[in-house]
């Protein structure tokens, strides 16, 4: 099925991407740039065929190369765009690959797509706006030629197509039976030289002749028959360019009549006409003599004045229905015409109506004077009620509450609507119910004293609330419902969105008609917007006061906020773990409002909290609760483990744990009789975390039931990842000028690594020989091959999605060494930022073995935890103590330090491309080539970093007492 449909110039291009995520994610800011298009997602097939498919469809859909991430796995987008196809779906179809080439491309043009753009382009949006236009206009000559189809194919229709000059070009079936030939015989003819009688030609050529200039010409002509002639009616069509004047083609439609049947048949249907024209139209139609006597009176003249026809005649003259000196006789007699009399009239029933009257001079079966009568009663009566509703809606833009809105609208709805009174019920919400708020003088005497209404749907007034429409008086009668203010006459009840519902009457037996009901509809319109103006005033001062109060409250932080000032001064002069924890408890208890605190650090095998650091009023708190995590560890959701201390909870759960009031745990939590001895209140737990690793956690206790509000809970939570990166950065530190280290080695089982699907896909073993990360976020493998060849391994990789650039950068007998930029964050780096070093990285088919150098200042638990949340599958092989090599400077890694990303990746490069060997077969040239920079500026940054090499070795030497 075909799910689009015509569109404006205004409308938004409704989209379908249809692809995976990240492809969705790099396309979508594209589209949503404009306000002109509305995209849909889909992550399959299945749904994207199920969006285009529904009701309301899509007018183009942008698919990507394939639906997932991996390479030839999946559906593609062609495969989409078949399926699409064979459901019936014409949208215009756009594939926008990430990876094209010229043949997808020619595939894709050759199976039918509308575009083929490539995701990076700028020109997307356009190109798909493009798309739909052209499918619109494919559309638009297809209904046309198939409109021509089907009119041509009419079988008792004598259809032609002639040129301009009249040479027949194209003939239906039924004018080949008129004529009774063959295409043969009439193709290539004038049209007016076909078998017509005599006096039927120079008709036809005038004819012709005349819609070649452009006019529409109908005409009647006979053909010659062996026993009659056959009359025909015709009519010549010009057809035009679409992009301009000239007419391309004249189109003949003819068919046979009879000239007698003909003339009788229009002439019933005229009087047809006419009859019912008179007896249905609104305006009524008058003629009279020159004495004013009626010579004709339309059959409708009860519309109007609600007499009959022959009621009207008995009234003897046209003054005694629209009154004396309607018209200036002399005027009328040198215009001919009056239009747009106004006067007023009373009908059979005493209604007085306003008329608007034409006064014509005509020659009728002895009338000479037509009157034609409009009634604008209503229209007058409209314009009335908008300009006093002007009035009221000026009035209202002063009103301060909505009670006065109330008792102004009730007031003037008289003047609105005449002859009818008005009521306002608001909205209840302690109530449930419509309450009665403003009533005019003359509602009251008709209703008496007003009830309140309940949302039970048994009135028309709270149905018009519930259902948010119109009611009036006669949707109270029915069954089960009671009739509302039944004193009342005729009313209707407009509902006022959320506010309430508005009641106009009808007073004097009077009963709404469309306008009053009209009337009564802007007026409430204009109630409902004065209601939701005052709501947004008190919604703004009620924001005003809000921003007072948080004023205040930040004003009540500033103290918060100069020792958290405090605290960062000391974390960034800190030299140890131990100095930031008790730096952080001190700031924190000198502070009045919070009474003590404390540093925990989970044990080894994560049972239980030990304190680190403490300061403030401790009094024995931390040896008198139990800091274990119990047999429910990890199960905070267990009825047991919600009970322990919040210093426990926020380590298991590696979330803030707040008790806003101990003593509301008082019967059910131990830990809380500890806690109100000792005159804690309040307590804030907050996980010290950095990196996905667990330092511990930062306890604060108050001397007051509720310290710690959102705005001090949410400083304080930061503050804790504050100190968790500024323990991590002196770990790292510490890490730099330590000589001793535990190697940590695991085993990683079918891991999803870039480098085991790399060596899984290939057969080829890869050992990691150096890495450089760079300000994009990418990371440069130096991997070394063996088992494959470095060619076969590069021509994989570049088919990965995490693998932004690989090359070859030496072949050996045995293998060769390859680069590999990975997109995402690698290993190493990861290692790095917790102080730990990559020592060993070696990929195979069935896994990866990794070896890990953790100094002796950073706990092997908190690296543990680094390489299993990167690999899920790391099982721990071994663990070993050594003591590493130092620089001379007297620790490790100083020089890399001295180099720059640049520098080292150059470096690296050279090493590894074998430049420095002594039996090398490779030039700087080569070099340059491969890092794709000019051969000067690589033998530029060989020499900066053998200076920095040799300045490390002769400027910083240490003393023979450090060396021992």
């Amino acid at each position: 099925m075909d799910t689009t449909r015509s569109r404006t110039a205004t409308e938004r291009v409704r989209v379908l991407l249809a692809g995976p995520d990240s492809w969705r994610d790099r396309l979508r800011p594209k589209f949503s740039a404009s306000d002109g298009f509305s995209v849909r997602p889909a992550g399959s097939a299945d749904e994207a065929v199920a969006t285009a498919t529904d009701r309301t469809g899509v007018d183009c859909v942008v698919a990507a190369r394939r639906f997932t991430e991996e390479t030839d796995a999946g559906t593609t987008g062609l495969d989409l765009l078949a399926d699409l196809r064979e459901r019936g779906v014409t949208a215009p179809f756009v594939l926008a690959p990430t990876d094209g080439s010229e043949s997808l491309a020619s595939e894709a043009i050759a199976v039918g797509v509308a575009d083929y753009v490539p995701a990076d382009s700028t020109g997307l949006p356009n190109r798909c706006r493009a798309a739909v236009e052209r499918h619109a206009d494919e559309r638009r000559r297809d209904e046309d030629a198939a409109r021509f189809e089907s009119f041509f194919a009419t079988p008792d229709q004598f259809s032609a197509v002639l040129d301009p000059d009249g040479t027949v070009v194209r003939v239906n079936q039924g004018a080949l039976d008129a004529l009774g030939a063959d295409d043969s015989a009439l193709l290539g003819k004038r049209f007016w030289g076909l078998p017509w009688t005599d006096d039927s030609r120079r008709d036809l050529q005038r004819a012709v002749q005349r819609a070649r200039d452009g006019e529409y010409t109908e005409f009647e002509a006979g053909l010659a028959d062996a026993d009659r002639e056959v009359r025909f009616e015709f009519t010549v069509r010009p057809v035009a360019e679409d992009d301009g004047d000239e007419i391309t083609r004249l189109l003949v439609a003819g068919h046979e009549v009879g000239e007698r049947v003909r003339l009788e048949e229009e002439l019933r249907r005229s009087e047809e006409l006419h009859r019912v024209t008179l007896n249905n139209m609104t305006d009524t139609v008058l003629v009279t003599d020159d004495d004013g006597e009626f010579t004709y009176v339309c059959p409708n003249v009860h519309f109007i004045f609600g007499y009959s026809a022959e009621e009207i005649h008995d009234l003897g003259t046209i003054d005694a229905l629209l009154g004396e000196d309607l018209f200036d006789r002399e005027r009328l007699d040198s215009e001919g015409v009056l239009t747009n009399v106004e006067c007023t009239a009373t009908d059979k029933h005493g209604r007085e109506h306003t008329l608007l009257v034409n006064v014509r001079q005509v020659s009728i079966q002895g009338g000479t004077t037509l009157y034609s009568c409009r009634d604008i009663t209503k229209r007058k009566q409209r314009e009335r009620a908008l300009t006093q509703l002007h009035k009221t809606s000026r009035s209202l833009l002063y009103a301060e509450t909505k009670a006065e809105i109330a008792d102004r609208v009730v007031a003037d709805a008289a003047d609105i609507l005449p002859s009818a009174a008005g009521a306002v019920y608001q909205f209840d919400r302690d109530q449930n119910a419509l309450a009665p708020t403003a009533a005019s003088d003359e509602f009251a005497d008709l209703a008496g004293p007003l009830p309140l209404l309940r949302l039970d749907g048994r009135s028309a007034v709270s149905r018009a609330f519930v259902e948010d429409e119109t009611r009036t008086r006669n949707d109270d009668r029915g069954e089960g419902r009671k009739v509302l203010l039944s004193s009342l006459g005729d009313y209707v009840a407009v509902p006022l969105a959320d506010h309430g519902v508005f009641v106009a009457a009808a007073a004097d037996g009077e009963t709404f008609d469309e306008v009053s009901e009209e009337v009564a509809e802007l007026l409430a319109a204009t109630t409902e917007a004065a209601f939701d103006r005052v709501e947004r005033d008190g919604e703004l001062r009620e924001r005003d006061r809000a921003l007072q109060r948080q004023n205040e409250r930040l004003s009540k932080l500033n103290r918060v906020n100069e020792f958290i000032r405090e605290i960062d001064q000391a974390l960034v002069g800190a030299e140890s773990r131990e100095n930031i924890e008790s730096a952080v408890c001190e700031r924190l208890t000198a502070d009045d409002r919070f009474r003590f605190a404390w540093v925990g650090e989970t044990t080894a095998v994560r049972r239980s909290l030990r304190p680190r650091a403490w300061a403030g009023d401790e009094q024995g708190y931390l040896d008198s609760v139990s800091l274990e995590f119990g047999p429910d560890a990890g199960e905070p959701s267990n009825r047991e483990s919600s009970h322990r201390e919040p210093s426990v909870r926020a380590a298991d759960t590696r979330e803030a744990v707040l008790v806003s009031n101990v003593a509301d745990l008082l019967r059910t939590d131990p830990w809380c009789k500890e806690a109100v001895s000792r005159d804690f209140q309040s307590v804030l737990s907050i996980p010290l975390v950095y990196d996905d690793v667990l330092f511990g956690t930062l306890n604060v206790y108050a001397d007051r039931p509720d310290a710690f509000d959102e705005m001090v809970r949410s400083v304080l939570c930061e503050l804790g990842d504050t100190v968790a990166a500024a323990i991590n950065a002196v770990q790292r530190k510490a890490a730099l000028r330590s000589d001793t280290v535990v190697e940590l080695e695991y085993r990683i089982r079918k891991p999803s690594s870039v480098l085991h699907r790399l060596a899984s896909e290939t057969g080829a073993t890869l050992s990691v020989e150096g890495d450089v990360r760079s300000d994009d976020g990418t990371t440069l493998l130096f991997a070394a091959v063996e088992e494959a060849t470095p060619d076969s391994v590069v021509t994989t990789a570049e088919e990965f999605v995490g693998v932004a650039d690989a090359e070859v950068i030496r072949r050996t007998d045995d293998g060769g060494l390859v680069g590999l930029r990975i997109r995402d964050e690698f290993v190493t780096g990861v290692l790095a930022d917790h102080g730990a070093v990559l020592r060993h990285l070696r990929a195979t088919p069935e896994g990866l073995s990794l070896t890990v150098d953790v100094p002796d200042s950073v706990t092997t638990r908190s690296i543990d935890q680094v390489v299993s949340n990167t690999y899920d599958a790391a099982e721990p092989v071994a663990q070993r103590e050594r003591t590493r090599a130092l620089d001379t400077a007297g620790r490790p890694g100083r020089l890399i330090e001295d180099l720059t990303e640049r520098q080292l990746e150059v470096a690296q490069m050279a090493y590894h491309t074998g430049f420095f060997d002594a039996d090398r077969d490779v030039t700087g040239r080569e070099v340059a080539e491969v890092l794709d920079i000019s051969h000067t500026a690589f033998y530029d940054h060989i020499n900066r970093i053998e200076r920095k090499l040799f300045s490390s070795l002769f400027e910083n030497r240490p003393s023979a007492s450090e060396v021992e």
